[in-house]
């Protein structure tokens, strides 16, 4: 078990954010997180990155868990969990290098600064990206750099928060695409939080959905957006006219993403 999320509370002030909620995910599962806005979502998410403690109950990564740690066992720990951000060009610092932005988290992990070639390489990305600045890429570029940097302290799960919501459609495919060949070449599993329910469909294995704070539907992805059994995820799904995503073939390897024009 990869993360296992036991009662998790979280409140703020007479406020709760999080209510009771039990989720697991395994070695290589996508799990999809969703619901709208001020649903508890990205409070979870933190809990489960460890950026902020649950008021009660309990999360585990890898087996070990997250709370009650000290400084050096947690950041070791938060090696097992990285996350992508919405916005990469938020995410990433404009006044360094691809370069220094990969060697960042290798030097973190012990490893050799050359490795950030290999982990370019690893999302189809060219070595000749490692001199440019962020706002030298285009959008894709900047999140394919973003998700080299996490994975080069070696996770074992990415928490992947609205990845492809800032990109036009056509690069929104290719980054799924990336995640989807990442997915069926290693063990990594995925907690992805959308509201993007074409996306769900097509690339989670399971998906919770959450409201108020609470998860009150969970369940493989095809059984709970064919078959809803919640008042809420129905409304959630009438709400849209259709759930396609973009077209999405996930290649045999990044290097083949690359070949087919997906880096953009």
């Amino acid at each position: 078990m990869i993360l296992d999320v036991q009662q998790l509370v979280k409140t703020f002030g007479s406020h709760t954010a999080v209510a009771g909620v039990d989720l697991a995910i395994t070695a290589g599962e996508v799990h999809a997180l969703v619901g709208e806005s001020g649903s508890g979502k990205t409070t979870l998410a933190r809990c489960v990155l460890g950026l902020i403690q649950p008021t009660s109950g309990t999360v585990h990564i890898a087996g070990s868990p997250l709370t009650g740690l000290r400084r050096k066992e947690l950041r070791r720990l938060r090696h097992q969990v990285q996350i992508v951000f919405q916005n990469p060009y938020a995410a990433l610092n404009p006044r360094m290098t691809v370069r220094q932005l990969i060697a960042e988290p290798l030097r973190e992990a012990g490893r050799p600064v050359t490795d950030a070639t290999a982990e370019l390489e690893r999302v189809g990305l060219p070595a000749t990206v490692l001199t440019r600045y962020p706002h030298q890429l285009s959008g894709g570029q900047c999140q394919r750099v973003a998700i080299a940097r996490a994975l080069a302290v070696g996770p074992s799960l990415l928490v992947l928060d609205e990845p492809t919501s800032a990109l036009d459609v056509s690069v929104q495919a290719q980054i799924l695409n990336l995640l989807l060949d990442l997915r069926e070449h290693s063990d990594l599993a995925f907690l992805l939080i959308t509201h993007d329910l074409g996306v769900v469909r097509h690339i989670a294995d399971r998906v919770s959905v959450m409201l108020h704070g609470e998860l009150v539907e969970t369940g493989p992805t095809a059984q709970v957006l064919d078959s809803p059994q919640h008042p809420y995820t129905r409304r959630l799904l009438d709400a849209v006219p259709g759930i396609h995503p973009p077209d999405v073939t996930p290649p045999s390897t990044p290097a083949a993403a690359t070949a087919q024009g997906a880096v953009q």
